[in-house]
């Protein structure tokens, strides 16, 4: 609780005790038989409670913006003081502030749970210069410095870890609750707190284009957009309070003239005026979306507006990359197999990673990774026996090992070689043809390494992009969602693209696209889908951000994604996870629900207390508690928004 807020309660307590003793007083002794000093006590803690309200009211005069709630209240209740109903004029503004205050408690703790992630911006960083450790602010650092993070710090910018081994907390941006180890060689980004092990880092982002730096300038910017029903409260409100007012004038003057009884009725309009004030309108339906927005971002999909969090309520087509969202972007060793008795599938496994070890490509790095895991191996000692290559772009790589000389690649680099790989259609009959034109299908999707001397073939090693685990759960949970189409996009080969398909189930699928071959493909799926209906594009590449951009809403896979990718998209799932598509849509299809109750029983219960007081039946006082109970309780169902556990 803040200081404001704590301070603002032990005002309304203070005042609320003075206002009960009052109460008691006027029942129980004759002090208040004298009307100016019941009116002049009354009118002091009347001043305590309100000069705030009557502050912000005279303001909303002199600049010409009225007709806000301020105003209604300030006319309700001054009015209550001139026809002698003091009580009741304190009550008005003291139910008010009560209302008030549990109505800023509220947004307090909904935008609180968008504003924990604004722990992770780091105070400092300790760079390494002339050999010595120096703290600076985090924005002086330049790409390629050093920087040491200790055990227990937050790590300040992006880089790789060039020494030390570590495990990294990274809740506060992915919500994954399992510590990540990194060693070195490692990429790390900034906002993960260092657990373990002392690490140094050579910085490749400066602090502005940090993942810390967007993921605050997407939180600080989430409230910027707003969705349908928050625009339509502000269009409700700009028409319905005028009309209130002149309504309560109407009420007042037209039966005091027939009837005469002028205080009857200008009670009654007054009780109408504090009836009609919509603030369970216009802060339980902003409210709903901070909880809304707040609770995806503890399940680590930060959403960019409440617009979009309203448009995943309307999802009809979800369109997903392959690359980076349903797989990790990374290449697997399947299966290791052996053409020849004296190679053994480890040392095959072995020939290819230290010959790939100085390759950056990503099937060399998978290769590298595998080998190095099964036997605990550092780059460095994998490097120590190689040596003379030679890289055939597009093909593979030539290199002495241990005096003698490999080739590792493609099917062109074995002909190109005379090596004949004919022998390893032949050995592998577990689950492929034993055809020539088979072994070429999985060499075009990229999917298979040929190992050989100068001689003759000894193995050959089956990869594959690897997919994610949650994926089949993904599409599972879209499709129990009532999503009617899902549809896979990608840029690799029909033969891989046939594989994942068939893994996840997923019956509809293009291969082989350029990045306009994607917008095209979404273009059509716009046009095919429902006038109310939505389009999701889910993906992770700078490839992806024109079609991210031309989505109805674009998802942007934040862990791995590209810079491009993550600011053309309306949402960003940092957990890397596309199970969280569905929680997404879940999300937003609570919050709108909640939504709708609150319109709904605002309205509803407004109208009927209003014709009440109009015909007298409703007194000031209910008329008080009406107005802050239905607020109250806007209030309460609107932070249900921000609990996501059970969706």
């Amino acid at each position: 609780m803040t200081k404001k807020l704590k301070k603002n309660l032990t005002r309304i307590i203070i005042c609320a005790v003075i206002f009960i003793a009052l109460l008691i007083i006027e029942k129980v002794t004759p002090l208040f038989e004298n009307i100016y000093i019941e009116a002049a006590c009354f009118l002091a803690v009347y001043i305590a409670i309100a000069h705030d309200i009557l502050r912000k009211a005279f303001s909303g005069i002199i600049h010409g913006n009225m007709l806000d709630e301020n105003f209604l209240m300030t006319i309700a209740s001054i009015g209550a003081f001139f026809i002698g109903s003091f009580s009741e004029g304190v009550a008005v503004i003291l139910f008010y502030q009560v209302g008030e205050w549990f109505q800023s408690y509220a947004v307090g703790k909904s935008r609180g749970s968008i504003k924990e992630l604004m722990s992770i911006r780091p105070d400092y960083a300790i760079v390494l210069r002339d050999g010595a450790e120096e703290e600076v602010d985090p924005d002086e650092v330049s790409v390629g410095e050093i920087i040491v993070v200790r055990p227990g710090e937050r790590i300040p910018l992006d880089g790789v870890v060039i020494e030390g081994i570590s495990s990294l907390d990274t809740m506060a941006l992915t919500g994954e609750s399992l510590p990540r180890d990194v060693v070195t060689g490692e990429d790390v980004i900034s906002g993960c707190v260092n657990l373990s092990g002392l690490l140094k880092i050579e910085v490749t982002k400066e602090f502005g284009q940090s993942t810390v730096s967007r993921i605050l300038e997407l939180v600080e910017s989430a409230t910027d957009k707003k969705a349908e029903s928050e625009n339509f409260i502000s269009v409700f409100a700009r028409y319905y309070t005028p009309a209130v007012v002149g309504a309560a004038l109407l009420l007042a003057i037209i039966p005091s003239v027939i009837t005469g009884q002028w205080l009857t009725w200008i009670y009654r309009a007054l009780s109408f005026l504090v009836i009609s004030c919509p603030c369970a309108l216009v802060i339980s339906i902003p409210l709903s979306f901070f909880g809304g927005i707040g609770g995806a971002s503890r399940e680590g999909i930060l959403v960019k507006g409440s617009s979009y969090l309203e448009q995943l309520n309307r999802a009809e087509i979800v369109a997903l990359d392959k690359t980076g969202t349903l797989t990790k972007g990374v290449f697997g060793v399947d299966k290791v197999l052996s053409a020849s008795n004296d190679a053994s599938e480890d040392f095959i496994l072995k020939i290819a990673a230290t010959a790939e070890s100085y390759s950056s490509h990503p099937i060399a790095v998978s290769l590298v990774a595998q080998y190095m895991k099964n036997h605990s191996l550092t780059p460095d000692e994998l490097k120590s026996d190689v040596s003379d290559i030679k890289e055939h772009a597009g093909h593979g790589i030539e290199a002495v090992i241990e005096g003698n000389r490999y080739f590792v690649g493609n099917a062109k680099l074995m002909r190109d070689n005379n090596i004949d790989t004919k022998t390893a259609v032949r050995v592998d009959t577990d689950d492929r043809s034993a055809d020539t034109s088979k072994a070429t299908a999985d060499e075009e999707a990229g999917t298979v390494v040929y190992i050989a001397n100068e001689h003759k073939l000894l193995g050959l090693i089956y990869l594959s992009d690897i997919v994610k685990e949650d994926a089949p759960a993904a599409i599972l949970g879209m499709t129990k969602a009532g999503i009617k189409r899902i549809v896979m996009l990608t840029g690799d080969r029909k033969a891989t693209a046939d594989a994942v398909a068939a893994k996840l189930g997923i019956k509809e699928y293009h291969s082989d696209l350029l990045p306009g071959d994607k917008v095209d493909i979404v273009e059509s799926l716009i046009a095919s889908k429902s006038d109310k209906g939505r389009l999701i594009f889910v993906g992770d590449g700078i490839n992806d951000a024109p079609v991210l951009a031309r989505a109805d809403i674009g998802i942007a896979m934040g862990g791995l994604g590209s810079d491009a990718a993550i600011e053309a998209a309306d949402i960003v799932i940092m957990t890397d996870e596309p199970c969280k598509i569905a929680k997404a849509i879940a999300i937003s299809r609570k919050t709108l629900r909640i939504v709708k109750e609150n319109i709904t029983f605002a309205i509803g219960v407004k109208l009927l207390v209003l014709a009440l007081a109009a015909f007298g039946i409703a007194s000031m006082w209910a008329a008080v508690f009406a107005d802050v109970g239905v607020a109250f309780i806007a209030i309460l169902n609107a932070m249900r928004a921000l609990k996501t556990s059970n969706l």
